[in-house]
């Protein structure tokens, strides 16, 4: 074990699994996607992939620095980003970009990445509350929610 392993990060993002399964996911992308061939409308989905993909770390590490109320809504920007990467593997799939077993192991990689980041959204706002004082609070409140909310998904 690293000494990363044992210490819990600057940048809390990195300490969240849903970070470093986006990672993975944009990695495995770099990987399996084809070569540039020179054909524009190829190009502008793989780039239009690789940018979903990458919206999905980026939406979780930017609202990791928020309050929860901002938490929740970037993560469900990450979501989004989610399903469009699930598009996205369907048209590449479509024209032949990707092959059946790449099309299965994204789609798989893009359900788990979702339930994670639904578990996470949902354990943000049993921990919220839902009176309108607890969200104003919510929204004063600058801080990242406490470890022991992150314990299920870390």
């Amino acid at each position: 074990m690293n000494e990363r392993d044992n210490n819990v990060s600057f940048f809390r993002f990195e300490d969240l699994r849903i970070y470093a399964k986006a990672m993975d996911y944009i990695v495995w992308l770099y990987q399996n996607l084809p070569a540039d061939d020179g054909a524009t409308n190829k190009r502008f989905m793989q780039k239009s992939f690789l940018k979903s993909a990458q919206e999905i770390a980026l939406n979780t590490a930017e609202g990791s620095s928020r309050n929860r109320t901002q938490f929740l809504y970037y993560l469900k920007m990450a979501k989004s980003s989610v399903r469009e990467c699930v598009v996205l593997t369907d048209i590449a799939h479509r024209c032949g970009i990707i092959g059946d077993d790449a099309r299965e192991h994204s789609r798989t990689e893009l359900m788990e990445l979702t339930k994670m980041i639904g578990s996470l959204i949902a354990s943000l706002q049993r921990t919220s509350g839902s009176s309108s004082s607890q969200q104003k609070d919510d929204m004063d409140d600058l801080s990242m929610p406490e470890p022991a909310d992150f314990d299920d998904i870390m």
